[in-house]
């Protein structure tokens, strides 16, 4: 019986590690600036989002690579640059904090965040987001689906810039995945991973706000008078 068991892992994690290699370690996201929505206050006296102003922004994932500091990931339509390289859809919601947009470093934006795949695989993280360029953070993942369900561990995210339209340009890594041996399940089951943050950058203003709640999450408009 425990020879048995032990074989039955052993092919479980081996499932695992299958699944893991083909599912992709690292990717980067252009952030559409025309699907950028927030609210029309508290803002800074520039203009700019101040601590509170909820947001909601959805970008393009691109294999690792595709961009760098100010490719342009998506045109001025909000098409993707690289249609035959999309990998899926990004969506950050939240809110931003401390000195928000006029944030010179460290953290601006408490956000979730959904990488939604097109072959049906999803991670889903929730955490602080920090405005430093170039400088890598972690942040936690609250659930992953399909290739990634079985997996714990880090994601680093560094800002690497921003486009000409003013929308930032995102890379993402896993650096410790491993399997949970402990509890290794399905790859359709739901388990802890761990990620990074993204990063924002100046949203345009021009436009009204058109923010709801985001799957359950309260992400405005709200009444609250202009800071």
């Amino acid at each position: 019986m425990l020879k048995t068991l032990i074989t039955s892992s052993a092919f479980a994690l081996s499932l695992s590690s299958f699944a893991m290699a083909d599912a992709p370690m690292a990717f980067d996201v252009a952030e559409d600036h025309t699907r950028i929505f927030m609210e029309d206050n508290p803002l800074h006296e520039n203009g700019m989002p101040a601590h509170g102003n909820a947001f909601v922004s959805q970008g393009y994932i691109y294999p690792a690579g595709t961009l760098e500091a100010d490719t342009a990931g998506v045109l001025e339509d909000g098409s993707p640059a690289f249609p035959d390289l999309v990998l899926g859809t990004w969506t950050c919601d939240g809110y931003f904090v401390g000195e928000g947009a006029n944030a010179k470093t460290g953290v601006w934006v408490i956000s979730r965040q959904v990488f939604a795949f097109e072959d049906g695989d999803t991670i889903i993280t929730q955490g602080t987001e920090i405005v430093d360029i170039g400088v890598e953070n972690q942040r936690p993942v609250t659930g992953a689906t399909g290739d990634y369900a079985d997996y714990s561990g880090a994601m680093a995210q560094t800002l690497m810039g921003f486009s000409e339209l003013m929308s930032v340009n995102v890379s993402f890594r896993l650096t410790s995945a491993q399997i949970d041996e402990a509890n290794a399940a399905p790859a359709s089951s739901l388990k802890n991973v761990a990620l990074s943050g993204t990063h924002y950058g100046p949203f345009p203003l021009n436009q009204a706000s058109h923010l709801g709640s985001v799957a359950g999450l309260p992400v405005g408009p709200s009444d609250r008078p202009a800071s």
